[in-house]
């Protein structure tokens, strides 16, 4: 079994890029109660590590400044032979302090909004960083697949 799963690892450029081309991640965070809490937001990858941001409110804030462990996902394909993603468990950091908050939220809003006025995306920023607060995923294990490179070889 080893062998198949090493077959499917992405490599380090693999996963990059993989990261780099998706749009949504699927977050994870622990309840009051232990339970995991799943939401879906957009992200960026800025200086090696993932970000998204969120208001500084909701439900998976209060989970992580309770208990900081977080699981993240990306994934695509519709048919076993083209199923790829990259699944992070690591530590998340809230970023709530200005001017890095305001300078992180520019990261996302560039990633999210390509092609707009320089000037449109740091009005955008300032405004969302308003009531909004940027994670940041500090990785501990990062697990990968790309069924294919099967070559159509599987179930």
């Amino acid at each position: 079994m080893a062998k198949s799963r090493d077959a499917v690892r992405m490599n380090e450029a693999e996963v990059s890029a993989f990261l780099a081309e998706a749009h949504s991640l699927q977050v994870a965070t622990l309840g009051k109660e232990g339970a995991p809490h799943l939401t879906t937001v957009w992200f960026a990858v800025h200086d090696g590590v993932i970000l998204f941001e969120t208001y500084g409110k909701s439900q998976k804030v209060v989970n992580l400044q309770r208990d900081p462990r977080i699981a993240v996902l990306a994934e695509d394909g519709r048919t076993y032979d083209q199923l790829r993603g990259v699944s992070i468990n690591g530590t998340a950091e809230v970023i709530e302090d200005n001017p890095e908050r305001t300078a992180l939220m520019r990261v996302l809003v560039d990633h999210h909004f390509p092609g707009q006025a320089a000037d449109a995306l740091d009005e955008m920023a300032a405004r969302m960083a308003e009531k909004r607060v940027v994670i940041r995923v500090k990785p501990d294990k990062i697990m990968s697949w790309d069924h294919r490179k099967l070559d159509g070889k599987g179930p």
